[in-house]
């Protein structure tokens, strides 16, 4: 039986923009027929794995790189080692069409050159990276590629990143990696509005000018929202450990562990950053471990939860998810052997989740 952490993480945000639709709206969504802020895991995602806290727990060289921009690389590496442009293109294409990195951008009758670019992002780890200097190597004296060989990618890349949150190759799926960890949308726990701010733009030196009309330089609106949001996610243990090759790496799975929890807690989607400073600390955790299949304590918000005197919205979630979760339990048996929780405030640390994540796949300190 696999064993799965799970973690649900609630975090309060004042007026935010932290993930936008094709409309520079905050995007939302209807749950028990009301409407909720919400972020998108694939928001989430980007956040944990390129926060600082994520880098300075496992390093940079156990974390990937999403690129379609590796062949520019290779192609710097031939261009450096006496290839002209041209011809560095041509084999660097026929590589990558050989070995299905990726579907190349077509050549264009107006193009000086022919393009390297691929259509698709491809998330490569450090190791992987890595090969490409023995790679440039190879291309430049012109040494055999067998098509069916191993030229960059990695069946288990030495990526953290990829090992949690997976990576699909369309044109060879023998390199895919099956995500470990399944990242839910966050959405707040109760109803929101979606609130306009009309702003202005001074034009500092126009006021200055005789005969200048009053008026502003720029005007806009800015659309935010606020509220208590709920993020779930869950891991499962073996499946990480096997991405990453085995038991022998169970400290890097540790790390991952370590960094996954901490980023969820710390860190913060990008959108609007500079104009409403969105950087919140987690109000509460709980991680679960346990060998049932996953189960979401999003059902705990399907009635929007609303302020009582003397609480606010943070407490009252936080109320509504552990009475939903025993709920649950009562009605199916209980879903984990262990946990550990914290609440700002009250009990437990972050600290204490971090260990108690670490200790499930590599008992012990972690180097």
């Amino acid at each position: 039986m696999s064993r799965f952490l799970q973690l649900h993480v609630l975090t309060s945000y004042p007026a935010v923009n932290l993930n936008r639709d094709d409309a520079g709206r905050p995007k939302t969504l209807v749950y028990g027929g009301a409407e909720r802020l919400r972020i998108s895991s694939q928001s989430l995602k980007r956040a944990w794995r390129t926060a600082p806290e994520f880098a300075q727990i496992l390093g940079v060289e156990n974390i990937g790189a999403r690129t379609q921009e590796f062949a520019h690389r290779l192609r710097k590496l031939l261009e450096e080692r006496g290839l002209d442009r041209e011809e560095a293109n041509k084999r660097i294409r026929k590589v990558i069409e050989d070995n299905k990195l990726g579907k190349l951008e077509a050549i264009s009758k107006n193009s000086k050159e022919e393009p390297i670019e691929t259509n698709q992002l491809v998330h490569l780890g450090r190791d992987e990276l890595t090969a490409l200097n023995g790679l440039a190597d190879r291309i430049l004296d012109n040494s055999p590629l067998d098509k069916k060989e191993t030229l960059i990618l990695q069946q288990h890349p030495k990526a953290a990143d990829i090992a949690l949150f997976g990576r699909m190759l369309a044109d060879n799926t023998a390199f895919n990696v099956e995500a470990a960890a399944q990242v839910a949308h966050a959405f707040t726990t109760h109803r929101v509005t979606v609130e306009d701010d009309f702003y202005t733009a001074v034009d500092d030196l126009k006021a200055k000018r005789p005969g200048a009309d009053a008026g502003a330089g720029f005007v806009g609106v800015f659309e935010f929202g606020s509220g208590v949001f709920y993020h779930y996610a869950n891991v499962n243990l073996d499946l990480l450990l096997e991405n990453l090759g085995g038991n022998g790496n169970a400290g890097l799975a540790a790390k991952a562990l370590e960094g996954l929890v901490t980023a969820m807690a710390v860190a913060n989607p990008k959108g609007k950053q500079n104009a409403t400073a969105a950087r919140a600390r987690a109000g509460f955790v709980l991680a679960e471990i346990g060998e049932c299949a996953p189960r979401s304590l999003a059902e705990a918000f399907l009635k929007p939860v609303r302020s009582r005197d003397e609480e606010d919205l943070l407490a009252v979630s936080v109320e509504a998810l552990l009475k939903k979760r025993g709920e649950i339990d009562d009605a199916y048996g209980k879903c984990w052997e262990d946990r550990r929780q914290m609440q700002v405030g009250g009990e437990g640390s972050l600290a204490g989740i971090v260990a108690f994540a670490r200790g499930l796949v590599a008992p012990g300190p972690v180097a």
